[in-house]
């Protein structure tokens, strides 16, 4: 009997310890899964913030000395990425950086908003002078035409590659006339103004020849701003072509022959080249999930309106 109870009693305590050891087994499992589950939880975090942009290679690299890069891409307007705000802070923020060696702004971009590109430009004069010692230079990819070239006009020199598109140094206003077909459909306008030029260049009314004379001196007022701008940027450096300020378009390549660039080359290539600084950092500013759902619905209704209206920049 002694026996039996004694053989009972140690069953019992390896029970107990097998019991035990199940429960710290299953309390390390929680513990590792708790632990692997929150880094793919930091991990995910990580691209998360690449993707959006909020961090990036300009974060890491910061620490040694480094070209600085601001992208211009797309039309340049007052409610798009090209912004004149946008591309003013990301310029802003590359120019205070004590470790930038040179700025490039690398632009792709057929035009826009004159307005905004007047801004970006008068912002590029204010940092040149603000910091002499730091150069910026506008590189191109495929287009840098019309609002684009303005922009570009600022910078130190310009490098294309030699089948980029550069120039179109003009202005236009667009829309469209609707008298015709309103007529055929029976279609009868009905409008009342306060002001006899309030209806300036009404799609929906017959054509105004005075109101067409008047807009196009607005165009060529702005023409004779462009065209400045352009001759105070290149200064001696431009060649005398009869059709430079037309609104024509050149190849990279014939655009150094005109004095409207200055060499071939990427960015890759001035900085480490011209700049002497071979580690790009970017200080183009970005938007988040919030703006960029916001800008592509409203680029829809935008474009909707102004393809019915009448559009006007330099494109």
């Amino acid at each position: 009997m002694a026996d039996l109870e004694k053989q009972n009693e140690g069953w019992e305590q390896v029970l107990e310890k097998l019991v035990l050891t199940s429960l710290q087994e299953q309390k390390r499992a929680r513990q590792w899964g708790v632990f692997f589950k929150s880094l793919t939880f930091f991990y995910l975090f990580i691209l998360l913030f690449f993707a959006l942009g909020w961090l990036g290679e300009s974060d890491l690299t910061m620490s040694r000395k480094h070209t600085a890069i601001v992208d211009l891409r797309g039309v340049i307007s007052p409610d798009g990425l090209s912004s004149a705000d946008n591309i003013a802070a990301g310029l802003q923020s590359a120019f205070k950086d004590a470790k930038t060696q040179g700025v490039i702004l690398r632009i792709n971009s057929p035009g826009g908003s004159p307005v905004q590109a007047g801004y970006i430009n008068d912002e590029i004069r204010r940092l040149r002078t603000e910091y002499p010692d730091i150069p910026l230079y506008a590189v191109v990819e495929d287009v840098c035409a019309s609002g684009g070239y303005y922009v570009a006009a600022a910078a130190d020199r310009i490098y294309v590659d030699k089948a980029s598109l550069i120039g179109s140094i003009g202005v236009l206003m667009n829309g469209f006339g609707f008298t015709s077909a309103m007529e055929k459909l029976g279609i009868e306008r009905r409008l009342l103004t306060a002001g006899e030029n309030k209806a300036f260049l009404d799609p929906f009314s017959p054509s105004n020849p005075e109101q067409e004379e008047y807009a196009q001196k607005i165009l060529n007022e702005i023409h004779e701003q462009f065209i400045q701008v352009v001759q105070e940027g290149r200064g001696h450096r431009l060649k005398a072509e009869p059709d430079l300020f037309s609104g024509k378009i050149w190849t990279g390549q014939k655009s150094i022959d005109l004095g409207l660039a200055d060499g071939l080359g990427s960015a890759e290539y001035v900085a480490r080249e011209i700049i002497k600084a071979e580690n790009i950092v970017d200080f183009t500013t970005r938007e988040g999930l919030t703006e960029r759902f916001a800008r592509r619905f409203g680029a829809v209704a935008t474009e909707t309106l102004v393809s019915m209206g009448m559009g006007w920049g330099l494109r």
